[in-house]
């Protein structure tokens, strides 16, 4: 059963930087399907960005594209979610969520998820 394991995060200023890792463990291979999830205190879990198998297709939501990138290390057995020109409104926890289904398109959202990590708190300060 794989298991997901974030880090990353922290407190960085507006317009500030950060590299989100997402490392799958308890399987030989990482080939699954991953997406970047996101909630704030207080407001439902938001989708972020999703990357599939072996990383050719990726998406975004419209509230970070073009800031955020997403990428994956597949001998590293990692998924990364580049943050730039962080804004005060980017402030959550962030989770990765893979699932063992198979396919190629990429899943945008979180009911197409079955396997989550336990989250990285992000805070942009302003």
């Amino acid at each position: 059963q794989v298991q997901l394991e974030e880090s990353g995060g922290g407190l960085v200023q507006a317009g500030g930087s950060l590299r989100l890792s997402c490392v799958g463990s308890g399987i030989p291979t990482f080939s699954y399907r991953v997406g970047w999830f996101r909630q704030a205190p207080g407001q439902e879990r938001e989708y972020v960005s999703a990357i599939n198998w072996p990383g050719a297709r990726t998406h975004y939501a419209d509230s970070v594209k073009g800031r955020f990138t997403i990428s994956r290390d597949n001998q590293k057995k990692t998924v990364y979610l580049q943050m730039n020109n962080l804004s005060p409104e980017d402030t959550a926890i962030y989770y990765c969520a893979t699932t063992s289904s198979r396919g190629l398109d990429v899943l945008t959202t979180d009911a197409a998820y079955s396997i989550w990590g336990q989250g990285t708190q992000v805070t942009v300060s302003s």
